[in-house]
């Protein structure tokens, strides 16, 4: 089945060490931060650490013999203790913030250049919203994590066991004591553990539902509003919302459980330390500063736990993005340049296809062992039936997709072993929908050629006669276009997009339905640049307005994945098969009109 809103993405691989080293890695880069954090932590931790036992001795020695030098010697230094402790922890915080969001732009960035190179069928078999919600909302899941959860688990870490050794060189019977409760604690705390990151697992499942139900219905929001669909929308809305809390407040309440349960531990301990403590005083002889400096200690001991505790949750809930997020990375692009693939020289713009068979799922085939041999200079229309294979063909020509079986070969050499870029940098292609990205129009047009002049851009603008349009607007070449160029009309959207391909001038050239969105008297002004862009120019034009294409050197016929017919208009209107059907169908169409 297809991966959609509606059905929850696949589990991977259970949470190991070698995830969470994915994860360090992208610290490396940054480890003089790093390590000079951890040394901040250390003597925040030390000097906070030192506080107890100077009120020990304060209570013990100091104000029982009325030492008043003493006990101002013990205040200074438990005074400049905490200050010190502060100070070490605010610069402790700001490095390690501005650390952990360089690691994680460096993720977000790896993470997007990937998705850049994964090849078209991953993008069909996943909704752009799971994609979007991995890139945005999972690495986001992380920021805690690598921003205090790795680091700060150090100082935690040595906070505990600083704590714990202080209170059995004070007294070893009492810290015994005290600690017992602690199996108890971590018992709970690993037989939940699995419970936490499989809630937390599926709670970014339906985030992710979430996301691609809302990407899709904000791009068809023309068609939902055509059709009247808001009330079904919305209570498809609320029912994949409802599964998102439903999830949430499920992982909420095992999370919550954490911090009572730490907070009663500590109070259990905390009652042992004067209960015991006080029998202790009477039989041993404990002082009221080894039972204060005990309580100080404890707390100092809890709060580390309840911090590891907190990360160690936090680490659950970062394992679930981060599993998807090293999924994507993991994801292989089917489409790659082979190791020591060729670049193309003074490409002349020879194309064949040689015995090319393909489908876009195992069993569908679309093209059916297809040969045809293109001259450099040549400009050959594709006509059919929809659905024959016309676009096959040209995504196939520029790699898109891989034949199945035969090869493609471009002035003798197999794609295969031609670089990508090199391959599609010699290739313009203008896509059935024209697709208009936020920017000007400039910008636009010069997508494919970014250091063009922008004399350059106008000389192109004015071939396709999109220059006047462009003129009468707000700013010229410099107006904003919104998203998907919402502001602008198709047939202009398409005449910009045709501006953005010639100004690239490949050898090869791609148009597709390139005038099928444009008025007639623009079309009729049009076509003169087109033919005179497309002279000595190999060339594939696809249309379905066959007398768009008459002038074309050859004109081949697809039907149902296979080569039909080929040849000029005359010759083929003269074979009476199907292009003289179609041609009939369209001229007795446009005379009725």
């Amino acid at each position: 089945m297809k991966n959609t809103y509606k059905v929850d993405e696949q589990d991977v691989a259970a949470i190991d060490t070698g995830q969470v080293k994915r994860l360090v890695h992208y610290l490396k880069p940054y480890r003089k931060q790093v390590l000079a954090t951890i040394a901040l932590m250390f003597v925040a931790t030390l000097t906070e650490l030192v506080g107890p036992y100077l009120l020990q001795r304060a209570v013990d020695v100091y104000i029982p013999n009325q030492d008043l030098t003493g006990l101002f010697i013990v205040s200074v230094l438990y005074l400049g203790a905490i200050c010190g402790s502060y100070i070490c922890s605010r610069i402790k915080i700001s490095i390690a913030h501005r650390t952990g969001q360089h690691a994680l732009l460096d993720l977000r960035t790896d993470l997007f250049n990937h998705v850049q190179s994964l090849s078209f069928n991953f993008f069909g078999s996943i909704p752009a919203g799971k994609v979007i919600v991995r890139i945005v909302n999972d690495i986001e899941t992380l920021n805690n994590l690598f921003t205090n959860g790795i680091v700060n688990v150090f100082t935690e870490f040595s906070m505990l066991i600083v704590a714990a050794s202080m209170m059995f060189i004070i007294h070893p019977g009492l810290a015994m004591v005290t600690l017992a409760t602690v199996p108890v604690f971590m018992t709970l705390l690993f037989v939940t553990r699995n419970m936490i990151k499989r809630e937390w697992r599926f709670v970014r499942k339906k985030l992710s539902n979430l996301n691609a139900f809302i990407h899709e219905s904000i791009a068809g929001m023309k068609v939902i509003q055509a059709y009247v669909r808001q009330r079904e929308n919305d209570r498809i809305f609320h029912s994949v919302l409802d599964d998102v809390l439903t999830s949430w407040m499920r992982a909420i309440r095992i999370n919550s459980a954490y911090g009572p349960t730490v907070d009663l531990v500590s109070v259990i301990g905390t009652a042992v330390i004067f209960w015991y403590g006080t029998r202790l005083m009477a039989i041993e002889g404990v002082t009221v500063g080894v039972v204060i400096a005990f309580t100080v200690y404890l707390r100092r001991f809890w709060q580390p736990v309840m911090m590891l505790t907190g990360y160690y949750n936090q680490l659950l809930v970062a394992m679930a993005s981060s599993e998807r997020i090293f999924e994507l990375l993991d994801e292989e692009p089917e489409i790659v340049s082979t190791p020591g693939a060729s670049a193309l020289m003074d490409v002349k713009g020879n194309v064949e296809f040689d015995s090319v068979t393909f489908g876009y799922e195992a069993g569908q085939t679309v093209l059916h062992n297809t040969n045809f041999l293109v001259r450099p200079g040549e400009s050959v229309a594709i006509v059919g039936p929809t659905g024959s294979g016309k676009t096959t063909i040209i995504s196939l020509l520029s790699r898109f997709y891989d034949p199945v079986k035969g090869r493609i070969l471009v002035d003798g050499l197999d794609i295969k072993d031609v670089s990508l870029k090199c391959l599609r940098d010699n290739i313009g292609i203008m896509l059935q929908d024209p697709f208009i990205f936020s920017g000007t129009i400039l910008d636009n047009i010069r997508y494919g050629k970014l250091d063009a002049t922008e004399a350059e851009v106008i000389a192109v603008a004015q071939a396709v006669h999109v220059h006047d349009f462009i003129m009468k607007t707000d700013k010229g070449y410099y107006t904003e276009l919104t998203e998907r160029g919402a502001n602008v009309s198709i047939g202009q959207r398409q005449l910009i997009c045709f501006a953005r391909v010639l100004l690239a001038n490949p050898s090869i050239l791609i148009l597709d339905e390139a005038t099928a969105s444009v008025d007639t008297h623009t079309e009729l002004l049009l076509q003169k640049a087109i033919d005179r862009l497309l002279k000595n120019r190999t060339s594939f034009v696809i249309a379905h307005r066959l007398s768009t294409i008459r002038n074309a050197d050859r004109i081949m016929v697809i039907n149902k994945g296979r080569i039909v017919e080929m040849g000029s208009h005359d010759e083929l209107v003269a074979q009476e098969g199907l292009y003289k059907q179609l041609y009939t169908v369209q001229y007795s169409y446009l005379h009725a009109g």
